[in-house]
């Protein structure tokens, strides 16, 4: 199973594009579309919030294996780049660009655009992405992309299969109550493989909970291996109690105080202490402040654009999270470009 972010800015095609790699689904910010392959799922979340809210863009990135980021043929905007920007700070190293509405340009503007994207992207986390022209109207590049999706998948059913043997994690995007079932969630198995029957704690909140049947894409399974999007129905836990991120794991650290290290975008407004800021971790995302910051061991009082630095942050609840997942903050009140750092737990 492979599941693939659709992003872009509000006019980008990117809702048409979702429509025509995959059956709609589940909807709410964002908009999930899948695709059966023989025996291969694809899962298409469609970002569909944004530009209104960054945390359905964040949302898609983070529940998927790969990104498609879409591009209109009339060119880049403050939109894309903030896109570019949020994929770079979180590590997405697997992904394509697609010039959507190809059929409205020409070969000549087609290639310039191309390799503005190839400039824009130097030094990024994004600088190898080919770059797909495509049309939803006349189908042109829609074969090749899916080829290229295909392809992609591959490598991360590789890199999931390496995680399979790790202690078992799943991210909550949706939950609700089922007549007759009860308590259903749907996420993606971030490592490990669950089964049923399995018992987990929910985090942060320390409730237990406890499998009773795994569904994905409608099929009743007996297990369900890293990287794969399920259903789950649960035992000793009730909807309300969610909220969208939660982690299921045997073991989280949950802290309202935290100290990552950070780098800062090189677009971004100086961050400076005592800033109020929205933090976000996985799924999870809640407003914070800036405690203090350091810069090569020593105290700082602000950090400027494209430095590396030590930020410790006070949120407002707690955050459930693990060695190596990754954090963004962002200044919502930003009219340009709201993300600013991203990070990982400074290890003590």
């Amino acid at each position: 199973m492979a599941n693939v972010s659709i992003i872009g800015s509000e006019k980008s095609g990117r809702t048409s594009l979702a429509a025509k790699l995959g059956k709609k689904g589940t909807e709410s910010d964002i908009t999930l579309y899948n695709f059966v392959k023989g025996n291969d799922v694809y899962s298409f979340v469609d970002a569909i919030g944004y530009p209104g809210s960054i945390k359905s863009l964040i949302n898609a990135i983070n529940m998927c294996d790969i990104a498609v980021a879409c591009v209109p043929s009339t060119g880049l905007n403050s939109q894309v780049g903030e896109c570019i920007v949020a994929l770079d700070l979180l590590g997405n190293k697997r992904g394509l660009f697609v010039i959507t509405m190809a059929d409205k340009s020409n070969p000549m503007a087609l290639a310039e655009l191309s390799e503005k994207i190839k400039a824009i992207t130097k030094g990024t986390n994004l600088e190898k992405w080919e770059v797909v022209p495509v049309s939803t109207t006349t189908f042109e590049g829609i074969d090749t992309l899916k080829e290229k999706i295909f392809s992609l998948a591959d490598e991360a059913k590789k890199a999931n299969a390496a995680l399979n043997d790790l202690p078992p994690r799943i991210m909550v995007d949706h939950f609700f109550n089922v007549t007759g079932i009860g308590t259903v969630v749907l996420g993606v198995v971030m490592q490990g493989t669950i089964k049923m029957h399995d018992q987990f704690i929910l985090f942060p909140v320390k409730r237990p909970a406890e499998i009773r049947s795994i569904q994905s894409n409608d099929v009743d399974l007996k297990t369900a291996p890293a990287g794969t999007r399920v259903g789950l129905a649960l035992k000793g836990v009730q909807s309300k109690e969610f909220d969208r991120g939660y982690i299921m794991s045997k073991d989280e650290t949950v802290a309202s105080k935290i100290t990552l290290q950070c780098r800062l975008s090189k677009f971004t407004r100086p961050l400076g202490v005592g800033d109020t800021v929205h933090l976000f971790a996985g799924l999870q995302d809640m407003p914070a402040t800036i405690s203090s910051i350091s810069i090569e061991g020593k105290d700082a009082t602000q950090a400027q654009a494209g430095s590396l630095c030590t930020v410790s942050i006070a949120a407002q609840s707690d955050v459930a999270y693990s060695k190596n997942d990754r954090f963004l903050i962002a200044q919502l009140n930003n009219p340009k470009q709201r993300f600013v750092a991203g990070g990982e737990v400074k290890l003590l």
